[in-house]
C-alpha cells in the first residue's frame, strides 16, 4: 500500500471510525491533518499520534471552507487524499422532523462534503492526481425509520460522488464512497441490548463491524491498488445490504 508520505485530510477524525482512519494512515506513514470540532478529543489524538496535524473546524461554516482547504494545502505542502468522514444525526419521524433539523443535517453531511470535494479538487488538478473517499451509510441505500434527513444526505453523497468521478476521471482524480453498516462505536455501545439482538439478527455475519473494517476499505481506495476504481461504493455491512 503506497501511502507513505501521502498528504491526507480526514474530517470527523474524533469519532470511532475517524480514530480508526487516523491509526490506519498513520501506520502507513502518511502525512495527516485530522479535523473535528471537539478540541479535547483532537488534542488527545495529537498526544497519541504526535506526527499528525490537528485543525479544529466547523464544517457548517460553508463560506470558510475554501480558505480552510488553502490552509491545509499550505500546511501539508500539497493534498493527495481527502476523506470526508464527518456527519451528524438529528433523528425523528418525518412528520415531527423540523425544517431546521432537516437543513442542519443537509448542511453538514451533504453540502459541506460537496464543498470540501470542490475545493480539494481545485488543488488536486494542479498535480493531475487525487483520491477522494466519501463516507456514506447503509441507510443511504435502504432508508431508515426516523432518519429521512440523514438517509437523504447520505444518498446525496453517493450521487454527487458519481458525478464528480465522471467529471475528473481524465485528470487522474478518483472519487469513491465507502458505505458502512452498523459499526461498533461508542454510539452503538449505548444501544439497548434487546434492540441490539434484533439488529444482529438482520446482519448475516451475525456481528457489528469494526472501525478497522471501514478504514481498511478507505486505505485500499486511497492507494494505487484502486487506480481503476472510480465512482463506486464499497459496502461494509456484513451482508446486511447487497447492491
Amino acid at each position: 500500500m503506497n501511502l507513505k508520505n501521502k498528504k491526507i485530510l480526514i474530517t470527523g477524525a474524533t469519532g470511532g471510525i475517524g480514530n480508526s482512519l487516523i491509526e490506519k494512515f498513520n501506520n502507513f506513514g502518511s502525512s495527516i491533518i485530522a479535523t473535528g470540532t471537539n478540541e479535547e478529543k483532537l488534542n488527545n489524538l495529537k498526544k497519541k499520534y504526535p506526527n499528525i496535524y490537528i485543525e479544529k473546524f466547523k464544517l457548517e461554516e460553508h463560506n470558510k471552507i475554501e480558505k480552510f482547504i488553502d490552509t491545509i494545502y499550505t500546511k501539508l505542502n500539497g493534498l493527495d487524499i481527502l476523506v470526508n468522514n464527518a456527519g451528524i444525526t438529528l433523528d425523528n419521524l418525518s412528520i415531527r422532523l423540523t425544517e431546521e433539523n432537516w437543513q442542519k443535517v443537509m448542511d453538514i453531511n451533504l453540502t459541506s462534503s460537496f464543498l470540501m470535494c470542490k475545493f480539494a479538487i481545485k488543488k488536486m488538478l494542479k498535480n493531475k492526481f487525487g483520491k477522494i473517499i466519501n463516507i456514506t451509510s447503509i441507510v443511504g441505500h435502504t432508508g431508515n425509520v426516523g432518519q429521512a434527513n440523514y438517509a437523504a444526505s447520505k444518498a446525496g453523497i453517493i450521487a454527487f460522488s458519481k458525478s464528480l468521478a465522471l467529471e475528473y476521471a481524465k485528470k487522474n482524480i478518483n472519487v469513491n464512497c465507502v458505505s458502512p453498516g452498523f459499526i461498533k462505536t461508542d454510539m452503538t455501545d449505548k444501544i439497548n441490548e434487546d434492540f441490539k439482538k434484533v439488529l444482529l439478527s438482520k446482519i448475516p455475519a451475525g456481528s457489528l463491524g469494526s472501525g478497522e473494517d471501514v478504514s481498511n476499505c478507505v486505505a485500499f481506495l486511497a492507494s494505487d491498488m484502486a487506480n481503476y476504481i472510480n465512482g463506486e461504493t464499497l459496502h461494509v455491512n456484513g451482508g446486511m445490504y447487497m447492491s
